[in-house]
This record gives C-alpha cells, structure tokens and sequence, in this order.
C-alpha cells in the first residue's frame, strides 16, 4: 500500500487537528463504554445440554471447564476435524490469549478455545505455536452446531446456513466465534453472550496497533496479509529480535 503524501503543517496547526480528532474518539470512547454495559444487561439464556469436550485432562463437562471460576471465555477456532493446521486467521487471534490469560484468571474469567478437531491434533499444533492456553476438543458433540460456528453437511452443500444471527450465505465448514457463560454457586450454566465474523476483532491487539499507524491495516480483504506466525518469511528472525531481517 502506498499512502497519499501527507499534508505538512506547521505545530500549531498540527496541534488544532489533533485536538478536533480528539473530540471523535471521545466519542468513541464514552459509546464504547455504553455498548459494554448494554452487552452486560442482556438476558442470559440456561444451558440444558449436558456438553463434553476432551483436553488434557482428558473427558470435562462444560462446568468443569470453568475450572473453579464463575465465568468462561470460549474461543471457537477453526479447525475441522480432517484438517492438519488451525485456521490462519484464528492462529493470529490466538497469539494474543497467553497474555490476556496472565491477568484474566485473577479477575474470575476462564479463557480457552474449542474446535471439532480431535484433542491430539489440537494438542500438535498448540505445541508447534508456542501456545499455553487450554485447548479442548468438542468432537462428538453439537456444542460447536449448537452455538452456530460448525455448519452441517446439508448446509455446507447448500451454500446457506445460520451465522451471525442470520440465515446466510456461508463458505466452508467451520466459521469463527466467541461465547461467554457464567456458572452460578449451584453449578447452573447461563449462556450470556455469542459473538461472531468481526466480533472478534475487539480480542485482536495487533489491529489496533496497526489502526494508529499512517498505513493502517493495509490489506485489500480482511486480514489477507495475515500468516501463520511461524510461516511469514522471516519468521524465525522476527520472533527473536522485534522483526525485520537481520544482515
């Protein structure tokens, strides 16, 4: 991407924009807020179904997932139970997990990611990103139908299914997804929260990262300059020293 030579001004005209963009992002900022509270004031809904997933610690209820805290985080990672690498774009959401998890387990939040693959693969390919979050497997049941981010036979053939909220086009088998729970003093489920496409967006660092700089995003579709973070190709020199090849 090539930006737009920029307008240089003088400090104090600098200065009289900065402050008017300021005001936007006020905005922003206090609509933020309001949207979060009204995300917490909605109506949960009781979980029924009895879910097990398989982990390290081999077969878990979905209580048991909480592992001792009241609320759950689910990350639905793309990974179909016949493929051999997790989805790019999910790898790139999941390098963030590790460091939200160092604050998140004292604050009472459980934070893990799902996917239909079986746990060994799941297991392989943590192993091979460097990754310490939990990672379960729910092969063998319909929690990942149930919450919209795995499309049936049927749909994958039509071309349409229910994502998002809405009866859609869909392309594939597995789509990504957020789902939050709360687990009460008598062990009741609660499903208070799903969210799905650019949802997930808000979890990404990176992204906002690159949102302050003069090339942005710089990407033609959403996220296609995005790589596996052991596949871009100097992987292994921006992993040890910040980025950029070394001479």
């Amino acid at each position: 991407m090539t930006i737009e030579a920029p307008k240089i001004v003088s400090h104090d005209e600098w200065l009289a924009a900065r402050r008017q963009h300021l005001v936007r992002e006020k905005e922003l900022t206090r609509l933020r807020d309001q949207l979060a509270a009204e995300r917490r004031a909605l109506p949960w809904e009781k979980v029924e179904k009895a879910y097990v997933f398989e982990g390290p610690q081999g077969r878990e209820t979905l209580g048991d997932l909480f592992a001792g805290r009241r609320q759950l985080i689910v990350y639905h990672f793309m990974f179909g139970p016949d493929w051999e690498e997790g989805c790019p774009g999910c790898s790139f959401l999941c390098d963030h997990l590790d460091g939200a998890n160092l604050h998140l387990a004292h604050h009472d939040v459980t934070l893990l990611a799902v996917s239909r693959a079986p746990w060994p693969k799941l297991e392989a390919y943590r192993k091979r990103m460097g990754w310490k979050f939990k990672w379960v497997s729910s092969s063998g049941s319909d929690f990942n139908y149930d919450y919209h981010v795995s499309s049936t036979p049927e749909e994958v053939k039509k071309g349409e299914g229910f994502y998002n909220y809405t009866q859609t086009e869909i392309d594939g088998e597995e789509h990504p997804g957020i789902s939050v729970f709360y687990q009460d003093e008598e062990g009741d489920i609660s499903h208070t929260y799903s969210a799905y496409a650019r949802g997930g967006d808000i979890l990404i660092g990176a992204l906002n990262f690159l949102d302050l700089t003069p090339k942005g995003r710089n990407e033609m579709t959403t996220m296609d300059w995005v790589r596996r973070h052991d596949q871009y190709e100097d992987a292994e020199t921006a992993a040890c020293c910040g980025g950029g090849k070394q001479k």
